[in-house]
């Protein structure tokens, strides 16, 4: 469904500028270019990342084109200042695979017929160091020093090198490349989209304008959702795992949730922030709505059916989930001794991260002490344990997996 002027730019924003010039220019009819960059570092798309998608699919809705930039340039130099662990240096095979997995989940939102798909290699490749001296040479270093991050550790007294104040830059020429009507992104990208719309105006261009949205919460309720902090909701996730991730979010996040993420009338909202305040609405019940609505845009009805089923099967009534995923465990001497059926002192870290119900030995040992892992029903309180054919080994909330032999026949 088409939105009027008014809904696209106040449902959902953080801030436009300059919102009287976007107007006119919607209402010119212009068919505008909407520029969406990525760091394909990293392949997947989170809630986080829908907050904005879901925007620009509304632009297309109104036929205006996006242009999607892959940051394949930026990405094989890696984070500049060296300290982040989310900014690797990447060859250029890693950041295709991770840009061709990118766009299939960007494609479950927004309208691939109406996309046009930028590498920005394709300009960057060409500069020369004459180039990046010209490109410099519009910039004062107190202009970017005045950016919140930068001012900060500058205050501080903490090292920013010469290739964190080209960023900015470079997303700006990106800008300044596909010559960009609208630039869309998070809020904390505001800096950067001013330096791009100073810059069109210096290579005489229109400046662009700037389209900010808010920065959606994660699931630990304080922080901006992030792969790196582990409160993120994955778009291609399983159904179930969604479902039960957004009922463990703070019900003080709910409203943001609904009003970002999904198509639900601002009346009916405001309905739901009444009932909430007034207390004749169970926020569980509300929560298993946002759910569901989320899902159904990602999948469909049935999917979000069977995802609430599940949810409350598994966690309402305690019962275990009818697919679980079974762990091959080989006994040994089981052929000698067919009545064994039990291992004594199996090591459970190196278990659950066998089974990829942990990254890692420690993150495995950190479950163990938050008291996260049990075996038929019983807390796991150290590294060691006793397991059964048949065991139910559960970790947190919403994964299973049943021991099972294997190997058989070894011995013959």
């Amino acid at each position: 469904m088409k939105r009027d002027i008014s809904y696209l730019l106040k449902r959902g924003v953080s801030e436009v500028i300059v919102q009287e010039e976007l107007t006119e220019l919607l209402r010119s009819g212009k068919k505008l270019r909407l520029k969406e960059g990525f760091d394909p570092s990293f392949p997947d798309i989170h809630l986080g990342h829908m907050v904005g998608l879901r925007k620009l699919q509304q632009f297309q809705e109104l036929g205006h084109q996006l242009v999607l930039i892959v940051g394949d340039w930026t990405a094989q130099i890696g984070d500049p200042s060296g300290a982040s662990v989310t900014r690797p240096i990447l060859s250029s095979e890693q950041v295709e695979a991770n840009a061709q997995t990118y766009m299939e989940q960007f494609f479950k939102i927004v309208d691939q017929s109406k996309t046009e798909v930028r590498w920005q290699s394709e300009w960057f490749g060409k500069f020369d160091l004459a180039d990046v001296i010209r490109l410099t040479s519009k910039f004062t270093v107190a202009q970017f020093l005045s950016r919140d991050d930068f001012n900060k550790r500058f205050i501080a007294g903490k090292p920013i090198t010469i290739t964190e104040l080209l960023y900015p830059l470079l997303q700006a020429y990106d800008s300044v490349a596909i010559q960009a009507d609208v630039e869309f992104g998070g809020i904390d990208q505001k800096f950067n989209f001013l330096v791009g719309r100073e810059l069109q105006v210096m290579m005489g261009q229109l400046p662009q304008q700037c389209f900010m949205t808010p920065l959606l919460v994660g699931t630990d309720g304080s922080h901006k959702m992030s792969k790196s902090l582990d409160n993120y909701i994955g778009i291609t996730e399983p159904s179930a795992e969604i479902y039960g991730k957004i009922m463990s979010i703070p019900d003080s996040l709910m409203m943001d949730y609904f009003e970002l993420l999904t198509d639900l009338p601002d009346k009916e909202l405001n309905e739901f922030r009444q009932a909430l305040n007034t207390g004749t609405i169970n926020p569980m019940e509300l929560k298993k709505r946002l759910a569901r609505e989320i899902i159904t845009q990602l999948h469909d009805k049935k999917t979000a059916s069977e995802a609430e089923e599940y949810f409350e099967k598994v966690f309402q009534r305690r019962e275990l989930p009818d697919q679980i995923k079974e762990f091959p465990l080989n006994l040994c001497c089981r052929d000698m001794y067919p009545e064994q059926t039990e291992v004594a002192d199996v090591y459970i870290p190196r278990l659950l991260v066998t089974i990829s119900f942990a990254k890692s030995l420690s993150e495995a040992n950190r479950l163990i002490a938050q008291g996260a892992v049990s075996i038929d029903g019983e807390k796991i309180l150290s590294n060691t344990a006793h397991v059964t054919i048949g065991n139910i080994i559960k970790v947190g909330n919403r994964r299973f997996a049943r021991v099972v032999n294997t190997d058989r026949e070894a011995g013959k």
